[in-house]
């Protein structure tokens, strides 16, 4: 069975998200950090509203992810758990613009899917392991929601 190129595009993006999920999953804060983390926490666990100008849709996603906790010790745990699938979801649609983008527009022979899955890859890892984007991935902050979105 031969795989065609969007199905290892498809499989390598999910294999670069699994990679920073993991990544961040394995260094995640368990509680609160400095900044306004602890902020952000007690505030998305309440649905109440934080300092201007606010984050309402942070606060919101910050409220669901917060129901998942097992008990009161873990809402923390939880919020900060948004951050780490928002920046793994972020390196996934990373992937697949840099393979869009090489594909259609710098790399256009079919010959070359290797090289333009490869460079995608590298880019997306190098990336996730940057500093200031781990250290956002891993806090309760609203960095990554917004890197997501954007």
């Amino acid at each position: 069975m031969k795989l065609n190129y969007n199905q290892l595009n498809k499989i390598a993006g999910w294999v670069v998200f699994a990679i920073a999920l993991f990544t961040y999953w394995l260094t995640v804060e368990p509680t609160v950090s400095f900044w306004d983390a602890g902020e952000y926490i007690a505030t998305s666990s309440g649905l109440q509203v934080g300092h201007p100008p606010g984050a309402p849709l942070y606060q919101m996603l910050g409220a669901f992810f917060s129901m998942f906790a097992l008990d009161k010790s873990q809402i923390a745990y939880m919020v900060n758990m948004m951050s780490v699938f928002s920046s793994a979801f972020t390196i996934l649609f990373m992937f697949w613009s840099l393979t869009l983008l090489l594909k259609r527009h710098i790399i256009k022979e079919s010959s070359n899917d290797v090289m333009i899955l490869g460079a995608a890859a590298i880019g997306s890892l190098a990336y996730t392991f940057s500093d200031s984007f781990w250290f956002n991935a891993v806090e309760a902050e609203v960095y990554a929601p917004a890197a997501l979105l954007m």
